[in-house]
């Protein structure tokens, strides 16, 4: 390898390895979604713990652990992104779950595809101190 060509390997490396991840708006817009719709109960980071978390039973999902319970379309693994992406649709009780969390039947697929993005981020970074396992990707 020239030169110059391992020079322009390593400027593509580095910029590669420094640009900001493909999902950033998408991860902008699950965030203010995940505000809106769902902090109340999970909580801002989460871990399960909204305003109304403590008088819900069972409890909501703690996301930061990146442990789900559904497997909604039957492939053999629960919490891909169409289980959360059923889930968000239909709500839990559609899978033998709690009727306390709601049908979001109202968003489109852009804003549920962005709010399934930002909850792997919160079960990938574990909340905001890190520590959490990432959470199985699918379809």
């Amino acid at each position: 390898m020239t030169d110059a060509r391992t020079a322009r390997v390593a400027v593509l490396f580095v910029l590669a390895a420094h640009a900001p991840p493909a999902r950033a708006a998408e991860t902008s817009r699950g965030r203010l979604l995940y505000a809106s719709n769902c902090v109340s109960c999970h909580g801002p980071t989460g871990q399960g713990d909204g305003p109304l978390a403590a008088g819900l039973r069972p409890p909501p999902r703690n996301f930061a652990k990146g442990e789900f319970a559904f497997d909604t379309d039957k492939d053999g693994r629960a919490g891909t992104d169409a289980d959360l992406t059923n889930v968000i649709r239909q709500g839990a009780a559609a899978y033998g779950g709690s009727p306390l969390m709601a049908p979001w039947g109202q968003l489109g697929d852009d804003d549920v595809h962005a709010l399934v993005a930002y909850i792997r981020r919160l079960a990938h970074h574990g909340g905001p101190a890190g520590g959490g396992r990432a959470a199985k990707r699918g379809k």
